[in-house]
């Protein structure tokens, strides 16, 4: 499984993300191209501890921790996953701004490596190697390119 901490998934993304237009449409879905691109960057803001989010109940989390091999692992996810209600966005959002921040957010995370060493607790789904969250965030925004159609 690719990483965002490696330099050639790294630039892939980018590449990808350079390659989106605006006028793009979800092959699934209910987000538009822009929320899509606000959705993104959710997730990197929460690793890199920019935003909080509420832990769940303990049973929540019981079953989060189950799945959360699926988060990492090589297999693509699913279409129409359920979505944290944080990161869920109903609002518009200009694409060219939105699309610059997402550029930032992947340039900050991939040079962030040493902040997850040994080990980080996301709230949601419980600790996991610095691998495991570069994993994780690569495979999340490949799951929303793909959406997109790069």
């Amino acid at each position: 499984m690719k990483s965002i901490f490696e330099q050639s998934a790294k630039n892939e993304l980018k590449a990808r993300l350079e390659t989106l237009s605006e006028n793009a449409s979800a092959n699934w879905g209910k987000m538009n191209v822009e929320q899509m691109l606000v959705h993104c960057s959710k997730p990197i803001e929460l690793a890199l501890g920019d935003i909080e989010v509420e832990k769940p109940n303990w049973l929540k989390r019981k079953i989060f921790r189950l799945i959360s091999p699926s988060l990492y692992n090589d297999k693509p996810w699913k279409q129409g996953l359920p979505t944290a209600k944080e990161f869920v966005i109903t609002s518009s959002a200009n694409f060219n701004s939105e699309k610059e921040n997402l550029k930032t957010k992947i340039e900050q995370i991939s040079q962030s490596k040493d902040s997850f060493e040994p080990n980080k607790e996301h709230p949601y789904f419980g600790t996991f190697t610095a691998q495991q969250w570069g994993q994780m965030q690569y495979k999340h925004l490949d799951h929303h390119f793909r959406q997109f159609g790069v």
